[in-house]
């Protein structure tokens, strides 16, 4: 028997939540190999496997169930799906593009079969699944070409098709939460966005759906040109739980998109930034105390309502960040202006 949540709009009201932190981070710690990878149900592909962490879902779930309750127990409220690359676009690099539906599934039903058993422990703390969907690794808005501005790889209607399908396995292995992120091309979240509200319209609900963005460096914007304001008017005639920013930059260097982001926006504000910017290696290394501290003063200054982070984060940052937000007063929502 299922524990009965409360509507996550109604704990938003209460209190600042947090969400998880870096599943790649942390999936690198297991150091998988190519065979660990593909495990016996892909033994036989032709395509190399490693680095392809959405399918360790299929082939290593007991290694994705261990990292979300890493997660969980560090006090982390809210758990993204291992779905971020669960397209079939974006798995076309892989040939796995037959096993997107089963993957997303299996995502979400691992993380659902997690944050149950936590919530069971303890109802007064219940734990939600959020349903990541990730960018792709194809913009529509730009060409790919430099002689051929007009040129696309890819067309509105296809990044749409492949959004639903995602989203639809996602809501049956149990997400309670969509959340469409990392985004650099607004054209392709708008693509999700619609996906999410014809799959809402079939089955005759209603889900909470969160969308953040990713500032690609200090000119402000998203890689696609838009400036955060335009992003934000650009995504929010869509019903949404929240807005929010993640990747990209640190959360030093987020601050000043998250003040606007924070005084613009009349529905919630997220952040899950990285742990500092990458080093020449690539590698993030920002501790738990150092990423705390700023993430300390985005709550005294109430800016946000949920907070987590990105690459580089580990369930030691989360636990530090839930300190945080112990004693933390939730950002109060402005009204509309327009």
């Amino acid at each position: 028997m299922s524990v009965k949540k409360p509507d996550i709009k109604k704990l938003l009201e209460q209190r600042v939540l947090v969400l998880d932190g870096a599943m790649g981070t942390m999936i690198q710690k297991y150091k998988l190999e190519e065979e660990d990878y593909r495990g016996d149900k892909f033994k036989d592909v032709t395509i190399l496997q490693k680095g392809n962490n959405d399918l360790l879902n299929l082939t290593q779930p007991q290694i994705i169930r261990e990292i979300h309750e890493a997660y969980l127990d560090a006090g982390a409220d809210l758990i993204e799906t291992n779905t971020f690359n669960g397209t079939a676009i974006s798995q076309g690099d892989y040939g796995m593009e037959d096993f997107v539906y089963e993957m997303n599934f299996e995502g979400a039903r691992l993380a659902a079969e997690v944050a149950e058993k936590f919530t069971k422990k303890n109802p007064y703390k219940p734990r939600y699944v959020v349903g990541s969907m990730g960018p792709t690794n194809k913009t529509a808005s730009m060409s790919p070409e430099v002689g051929d501005p007009g040129f696309r790889n890819i067309t509105f209607d296809q990044l749409k098709e492949n959004y639903y399908l995602q989203a639809k396995a996602l809501l049956e292995g149990g997400a309670d939460i969509l959340l469409v992120e990392t985004i650099f091309d607004t054209l392709n979240a708008k693509a999700a966005l619609m996906a999410i509200n014809d799959l809402m319209k079939e089955l005759g609900r209603k889900l909470p759906v969160m969308v953040s963005g990713t500032i690609s460096d200090n000119s402000g914007r998203i890689l696609s040109g838009q400036t955060l304001e335009a992003f934000l008017t650009s995504v929010t005639h869509i019903d949404l739980l929240s807005i929010g920013l993640n990747c990209g930059l640190g959360a030093k260097e987020v601050r000043p998109y998250l003040e606007e982001l924070a005084h613009k926006a009349n529905i919630p504000v997220s952040v899950h930034p990285n742990a500092g910017l990458p080093n020449q290696f690539g590698e993030y290394d920002e501790t738990p105390a150092m990423m705390a501290g700023h993430i300390k003063e985005f709550l005294d200054n109430k800016f946000v309502n949920i907070v987590g982070g990105c690459c580089g984060t580990t369930p030691d940052h989360i636990r530090e960040i839930a300190r945080q937000v112990q004693n933390a007063e939730k950002r109060q929502i402005p009204p509309k202006n327009h």
